[in-house]
């Protein structure tokens, strides 16, 4: 057990590095990046459920971004749902866009670069997608599969755009400096040592093309510093790796330990084997789950005849909701969930939010005017409720309890919030 418990805190850990530069808000994207024809369109797609996206086969189909707002698997609010038979259901979402695709030379302009890489710093987070998979009928625009050689071109790209926001970063903070201080034009005004040392950490990673998100010596203050510059590589990366149906079925690819290597010496990250074409079979018998559930059973089948793989848990499956999870937890979001006869709602906060942040995500008056939180877990409702959708199960137990402005929320709390507007103007 204490391996575990350690492992997990590292994760969790690794999750918060990743995130700590950007935004604090509950309201965060993630966008698809990747050269063109690897899937982007396809999987935002079969993410959001429905064919929102055009996918065709020809370079820069898409041009403008593509916004889809993808319900998030929850089975905890799912149950709560269930239990109160609210005449409103209103569950958590994640902001995914399609962003179109790079190719080399983007930074300065090839293709429709400069638009896209504008519409990729303006995501929270990037689902890095990568194609390992040949087929003659979508072309690629390198006219051969080597993700490795994508991956290199697009963190160059992404690198080569970020240089070109620091390139006045260091002269822009010492105008505004000596204005401030009244200084002439001429003069060598004194720069914060944390913007400073910030600003030499950075250039040295985008130097060496190493997204800045993957440092692991930067301070507070110089967390601050970056956090002010809105770099491309300082938002957080989850690598989607898109193979043909038969690779994800047999559980391999010539590509995936070279991608695992690469990603490794590129500051490391979650990578996620996939495959487009498999997701899209299981999406295209959604309205028929017997003949689903045979399209599984038959890839089962395959993987245990001709790979020989016996372990259940390895059997092809849908990795949608894992990609959706994965992209909130890369943005360090949670829920809280608030339950009653009218509606049952899962509201979205980042990791480390306060209890008073977390009522001002429902009203900024709730914020504003907080009394207290009134917060039973999510486990101790299932546990205690009985068939009842009430509290008061919970309360005879002593599992409901108050907390103050101190409280840091908990993923999985369900929240009533006791606020008032009038008090909280007096002083």
């Amino acid at each position: 057990m204490p391996p575990k418990k350690k492992g997990a805190a590292t994760a969790n850990d690794d999750l918060m590095r990743a995130a700590r530069f950007g935004r604090v808000k509950n309201d965060l994207s993630m966008g698809f990046v990747g050269l063109p024809n690897v899937g982007k369109s396809s999987l935002t797609n079969l993410l959001c459920g429905q064919m929102h996206a055009e996918a065709a086969n020809y370079p820069f189909c898409t041009i403008d971004p593509n916004f889809v707002r993808v319900t998030v698997p929850d089975k905890n609010f799912k149950y709560l749902a269930e239990t109160f038979c609210p005449p409103s259901v209103v569950p958590a979402v994640l902001k995914v866009v399609d962003i179109a695709g790079l190719i080399k030379g983007a930074s300065e302009g090839e293709g429709l670069g400069n638009a896209f890489l504008s519409h990729i710093a303006a995501v929270d987070g990037i689902y890095h997608l990568v194609r390992c998979f040949e087929d003659d009928e979508v072309v690629h625009v390198n006219d051969d599969i080597d993700p490795i050689r994508d991956m290199d071109t697009i963190l160059t790209e992404l690198c080569l755009k970020d240089l070109q926001a620091m390139e006045n970063m260091l002269e822009n903070e010492k105008n505004r400096v000596r204005k401030e201080k009244g200084l002439s034009k001429q003069s060598e005004p004194p720069i914060a040592p944390a913007f400073l040392s910030a600003y030499d950490k950075v250039m040295a990673l985008l130097n060496s093309t190493t997204p800045v998100q993957t440092g692991t010596d930067f301070n507070l203050a110089e967390v601050e510093v970056i956090r002010e510059w809105s770099l491309i590589t300082a938002k957080p990366q989850v690598y989607i790796v898109n193979m043909d149906k038969k690779s994800f079925i047999r559980k391999g690819n010539k590509w995936l330990t070279k991608i695992n290597k690469w990603v490794q010496e590129h500051g490391g990250g979650q990578i996620i084997p996939m495959s487009v074409e498999f997701e899209q079979e299981v999406f295209d018998l959604n309205d028929d789950k017997e003949a689903q559930e045979a399209f599984l059973d038959a890839c089962a089948e395959e993987a245990k005849t001709l790979y020989n793989i016996t372990n259940p848990n390895l059997f092809p499956k849908s990795v949608v909701t894992k990609m959706i999870r994965s992209g909130r937890q890369a943005l360090c979001l949670q829920s809280y969930y608030t339950a009653g006869p009218k509606e049952v709602r899962s509201w979205t906060i980042q990791k480390g939010t306060l209890a008073p942040q977390a009522a001002g995500v429902i009203h900024s008056d709730f914020e504003r005017g907080f009394i207290k939180a009134e917060i039973a877990s999510f486990e101790d409702f299932k546990s205690l409720h009985a068939g009842q959708a009430s509290m008061a199960k919970i309360k005879d137990a002593g599992k409901y309890r108050q907390e103050g402005k101190q409280y840091l929320m908990v993923d999985g709390d369900i929240v009533l919030f006791q606020f008032n507007v009038s008090n909280s103007k007096k002083k």
